[in-house]
């Protein structure tokens, strides 16, 4: 007696299905986390480019001068605030620690050797 199959039965329907659910959700999740992590880039990209301007400008006008920059900066419609941190070396110049912080987003630090005056 030969018995012929033309079809799926009710089993293994019910197991592809359980497959390809799985396989769906296991793939909106690594969109939902590679979305998230895009989306905190632009924050930590403006922190950092703050703190590149603050470097820049210690660089130019030495220490000295780079006291009286403002605390402040607006840039991206969030407003920074930068602080510095100095400490002297052996070799004559000023270690600034530069320290960009906002509310709800991710800071950026940086740490520049810059000449305490200009002549």
């Amino acid at each position: 007696m030969r018995v012929t199959s033309h079809g799926f039965t009710l089993i293994e329907l019910l197991v592809a299905v359980a497959i390809l659910s799985i396989g769906t959700m296991a793939a909106y999740r690594s969109f939902d986390a590679a979305q998230r992590g895009i989306g905190g880039q632009l924050p930590r990209a403006l922190a950092a480019e703050v703190a590149l301007n603050r470097a820049a400008e210690l660089r130019l006008s030495g220490m000295s001068a780079g006291r009286s920059l403002p605390a402040q900066v607006r840039m991206g419609r969030t407003d920074w605030r930068v602080e510095v941190a100095e400490r002297s070396t052996a070799g004559g110049l000023i270690e600034a620690e530069i320290r960009v912080t906002a509310p709800d987003s991710p800071g950026a630090r940086m740490v520049v050797y810059v000449p305490g005056a200009l002549p």
